[in-house]
């Protein structure tokens, strides 16, 4: 456990000194929420009841950010070497990382949909349902990305292979975190049913993509 949490704090010590990954999907994030009231127009009606699927649509391509780079990185410095022969499991290494990923890209962009909310007209109760949607549904997120960066840590430029990878598997954690939050919003569904879905999807990406991408990792060496 001491093994798993450092190499936690050391992910998360290396986000917050190089700055990268997690302020630069906050900031995709943010462009992209803004840009789409232009393209649609003044219509405040349209805005807010298509707002939870921009909101979502945002959050999958702002989670693409970096990925390319969790284990890539560690593969050029020679880390991953070093956690291929360490005591603790590669399992739990890539638990660790996803772990840290996610603290650093999906966790701010939840806690920031009240702010950008407004953008696209939601209601408080609107903006609360997509943040609980989106903390039930970016650690799946994270973790299928995971997945395609375990298989693309020994490729250079393998950022595009790697959303051309993960980007149909994460439509249907897209699909179902935008129809939760439509059901807080007044759907013929009730809230709970597709959140707890959600939550499914996420909980079994996490245990698929702890043993898929420590199996890749094993297969690049």
């Amino acid at each position: 456990m001491s093994a798993f949490l450092a190499l936690v704090r050391r992910d998360l010590t290396l986000a917050a000194r190089i700055g990268g990954g997690g302020f630069l999907s906050l900031l995709f994030f943010l462009v992209v929420v803004a840009l789409v009231p232009f393209a649609l127009g003044p219509d405040l009606n349209l805005l807010s009841r298509i707002g939870p699927a921009i909101l979502w649509l945002a959050a999958v391509m702002a989670t693409l950010i970096g990925l390319d780079r969790l284990f890539q990185a560690d593969e050029e410095d020679g880390s991953l070497d070093v956690m291929l022969g360490a005591p603790l499991p590669l399992e739990l290494a890539v638990l660790a990382k996803i772990l840290a990923h996610w603290i650093t890209t999906g966790l701010p962009l939840a806690l920031c949909v009240p702010l950008f909310g407004l953008l696209v007209a939601l209601s408080p109760e609107g903006m609360v349902a997509v943040a609980v949607t989106l903390l039930a549904g970016t650690p799946g997120l994270t973790a299928i990305g995971a997945v395609g960066a375990a298989l693309t840590a020994t490729m250079r430029r393998g950022g595009l292979i790697l959303a051309v990878i993960v980007a149909p598997l994460m439509v249907p954690t897209l699909i179902f975190g935008v129809s939760a939050a439509n059901a807080a919003l007044g759907g013929t569904v009730p809230f709970a049913t597709p959140l707890a879905i959600l939550a499914a999807i996420s909980l079994t990406s996490l245990v698929v993509a702890v043993f898929a991408g420590a199996a890749a990792l094993r297969g690049g060496e």
